[in-house]
């Protein structure tokens, strides 16, 4: 019986555990706040819902790079790599600081916060970083090389608008 009790305590110190860190982080999307050319689908990686490296990785073949704008872009991938195994580093930070304070008796969650906020904000920063980058890369685009873009934007806006009513129809009573 005692056997029991200490598991269910373990398994509620887990529950918990888990839960303060998606709560104090803002959660695990704060781990890979973008994904970059090759690295994920478009939407949802901390840009809003899309981010432009997604739409211009998924149109890249049809827009016909120059040499400038290859070597930019191969500048941006680069960055964007590192930026997101730079995230990746300042979440495992923010484990190791909650798996520390779990480790005391009296877990001190504010100091596993402004770990977290740390983080949070030099996430942040480098993700505006590669975002500018891009958007220095599209503005050496042509005006038929915009078009493209433009074009997949407003097919991947459609598609988020129609999950979005698709969701918001399932949510409600009887749906």
């Amino acid at each position: 019986m005692r056997t029991r009790t200490n598991g269910r305590r373990a398994l509620g110190l887990a529950a918990f555990a888990a839960s303060a860190v998606i709560a104090l982080t803002g959660g695990a999307a704060l781990a890979q706040p973008f994904g970059g050319p090759g690295h994920g689908p478009g939407p949802g990686h901390g840009g809003g819902g899309m981010d432009i490296e997604h739409v211009l990785d998924a149109v890249k073949g049809q827009l016909n790079l120059n040499t400038s704008q290859q070597l930019q872009w191969d500048n941006a991938a680069a960055q964007t790599k590192a930026a997101r195994e730079t995230g990746r580093a300042g979440m495992q930070k923010v484990h190791d600081a909650m798996a520390a304070e779990l480790a005391k008796p009296e877990p001190d969650l504010a100091a596993v916060a402004a770990v977290a906020d740390s983080v949070h904000t030099s996430n942040q920063t480098l993700r505006q970083g590669v975002r500018a980058q891009w958007l220095q890369i599209y503005a050496t685009f042509s005006p038929a090389q915009k078009a493209v873009v433009r074009d997949a934007l407003a097919k991947q806006m459609a598609r988020m608008e129609s999950m979005a009513a698709r969701m918001k129809a399932h949510m409600q009573p009887g749906g």
